[in-house]
């Protein structure tokens, strides 16, 4: 048996329903919520529609059904297992039910085992248990479903009324408990006998509308009486008491007691909320067999539930992907609008960042020119410093801004001055360094010309400056 979170019963009235929530957590079935609904009126529909909430706090949905489509019958059964009952009452079904059986839909309550009124009054014998069979045609409760769904409420299961407020009644107390109304019309009533601790039977007690009202209830009760002493459940004069409120009483106490010639005491009915919350008990702990709702309405009522989940849960997915691509598209939106304000700021900047290069070009020329400008003169300088005046020098050539190339002659015998020159220049040191790279450039070259002169040529490397 599910544990239920909260319950839920529905009273639809001729131009009102009323509408009662209750919390099945904790057992006591606290009132949460009671709200009446006026005709024409949608019923709350978070309050009365099952959704993915359900499925972790699950939520019963009760409907009382007219009181005008249902019969009851007593009937005192052995004491078995609910399988079993209602095994023996459907085989009895033929005879308790006043319609044809194909044409009906039925439950069943087990009252609790019945306690003697007095120690030395008779009892029902022990291996016995009371059985109240509620019978309705299935026509009448298929009109009042199909009218519960358009109203959006899906019964989980339909009960009656009075089925908890015949268990209010005092526990072993023996009498006549006379309900007016409760069969359904203002002018009838169920009379419940109630002998040696147990109930015993249900009958059905008219009021005519016209004529002598005193006359018809009293041969109607006559009848019942005799009946009761046939069938050995009725011992004596019982205890009358008629359970009504002050307009039910207004109307029946007078003809009841000219009827019975026997004091009557009047019982106030249980209040509608806490009838209801009876109802709410009985419901969650009861077996779902026990029901007057047909099966395949149960069958398609979780169908549809099963169905809405799965249609809501696809409906949120695709909810979900939507509000992803949007979000998605409002990024890009934001990202291109970003890679937008940097391309315009590129582009802004595209001239001055050109203007700064070409300036950058122009300064880093001006900056060559200007450091073989120097460098030629250092070499030259290097040149005058180092060379003796016997050597004589033909040609000097400083390129790609780093080589030297010097040649000249001198006269015959000079070979150690000119050798000497070329050590002395190539050792030449220029703000603290040395000024040419001795391992590179073209090693001196000595020739022998006419007379005995000599030509020598060498070359060098700026080592300080480098190639551009």
């Amino acid at each position: 048996m599910a544990r239920f979170h909260s319950c839920n019963v529905l009273h639809v009235g001729p131009i009102q329903r009323r509408l009662w929530q209750f919390d099945a957590r904790s057992g006591g079935f606290t009132t949460q919520r009671d709200q009446v609904v006026e005709a024409g009126e949608a019923l709350p529909y978070a309050l009365v529609t099952k959704t993915w909430r359900s499925l972790w706090q699950p939520k019963l949905n009760v409907a009382w059904l007219p009181a005008d489509s249902v019969f009851f019958r007593v009937a005192q059964l052995p004491k078995s297992n609910l399988e079993e009952t209602r095994s023996m009452v459907e085989l009895q079904l033929e005879k308790l039910s006043p319609i044809p059986v194909t044409q009906l839909v039925w439950s069943l309550l087990v009252l609790p085992s019945p306690v003697a009124a007095q120690p030395d009054a008779p009892a029902m014998p022990t291996g016995l248990q009371t059985v109240i069979v509620v019978l309705a045609e299935r026509k009448n409760v298929e009109e009042f479903l199909g009218q519960l769904e358009g109203q959006g409420y899906l019964a989980d299961r339909l009960e009656m009324p009075l089925l908890d407020q015949l268990q209010a009644a005092p526990a072993g107390e023996n009498g006549a408990w006379i309900y007016p109304a409760a069969a359904g019309g203002a002018n009838s009533a169920l009379v419940a006998w109630q002998c040696n601790g147990a109930l015993q039977n249900l009958n059905l007690l008219t009021r005519p509308e016209t004529g002598d009202a005193t006359v018809s209830l009293k041969a109607q009760l006559a009848q019942i009486v005799w009946a009761g002493e046939l069938e050995g459940w009725l011992i004596g004069t019982p205890p009358w008491h008629l359970v009504a409120d002050e307009a039910q009483a207004a109307a029946w106490e007078k003809p009841l007691r000219e009827a019975l010639d026997a004091p009557i005491w009047i019982v106030a009915p249980l209040p509608p909320v806490q009838l209801a919350a009876l109802t709410a008990k009985r419901a969650t702990n009861l077996d779902a067999k026990a029901n007057l709702l047909p099966p395949e309405y149960a069958k398609r009522y979780q169908q549809q539930f099963q169905d809405r989940l799965w249609l809501r849960g696809l409906g949120t997915v695709i909810a979900l992907y939507c509000v992803g691509v949007l979000i998605y598209g409002l990024a890009l939106f934001v990202q291109n609008l970003r890679t937008d304000s940097v391309e315009k700021k590129v582009t802004d900047l595209s001239i001055s960042y050109t203007n700064a290069t070409e300036i950058k070009a122009r300064y880093d020329v001006l900056m060559d020119r200007q450091a073989l400008k120097f460098a030629a003169l250092d070499c030259w300088k290097a040149l005058a410093d180092t060379m003796p005046d016997s050597l004589t020098l033909e040609g000097f050539t400083f390129s790609d801004g780093h080589k030297v190339m010097l040649n000249g002659n001198a006269p015959a015998g000079q070979d150690k001055e000119v050798i000497d020159f070329y050590a002395k220049v190539r050792k030449v040191m220029n703000e603290g360094q040395v000024m040419f790279d001795v391992n590179t450039g073209e090693s001196l070259r000595l020739t022998t010309g006419p007379g005995g002169s000599l030509a020598w040529g060498f070359s060098l490397e700026l080592k300080r400056v480098e190639a551009p």
